[in-house]
């Protein structure tokens, strides 16, 4: 699926590989402590085996083939798992309808990636997906979230 992926100034988005494993496992192990409620910390090293990696990829492409759920994986320049974007529970009939979904690991705050791939997800959804509506799920009291949301046009 060449299609569903993007690159940006500072990130590629796209599905995650079989080859990805070490960086999946790394960007796992290395977050920060959680800093806020809606956050997590790193992952204990019996979370993150390889036969726990390949089902994850598996699930993954049995949600994008059946039209529910795409979850895309964004690396920064360097090659280092940053976080991942996901379009979800897309309905399909009168209206094509998803929810965006976001998360930059802890240790990579800050630094513009958010906004690059909630940009690209977008991109994807509305050029890719062929969808005619994005909503954000967002925790109400999420204001970086909601922030974030607001500075790409979204309300």
């Amino acid at each position: 699926m060449k299609y569903l992926q993007r690159k940006t100034k500072q990130l590629n988005i796209r599905i995650l590989e079989k080859s990805d494993y070490i960086a999946w496992k790394q960007a796992n192990l290395i977050m920060s402590k959680a800093k806020n409620k809606w956050d997590r910390g790193p992952n204990s090293l019996d979370a993150l085996t390889r036969n726990k990696f390949n089902k994850m990829l598996t699930g993954q492409k049995q949600r994008r083939r059946a039209d529910s759920f795409y979850d895309l994986a964004v690396f920064n320049a360097e090659g280092l798992l940053v976080g991942n974007v996901a379009i979800m529970e897309v309905s399909r009939g009168i209206s094509h309808t998803a929810y965006l979904g976001y998360k930059v690991f802890n240790n990579y705050w800050r630094q513009g990636y958010g906004r690059e791939a909630v940009q690209a997800i977008i991109d994807i959804g509305f050029k890719d997906l062929k969808l005619h509506r994005l909503e954000a799920g967002i925790e109400p009291r999420n204001i970086r979230s909601i922030g974030l949301a607001k500075s790409l046009g979204m309300r």
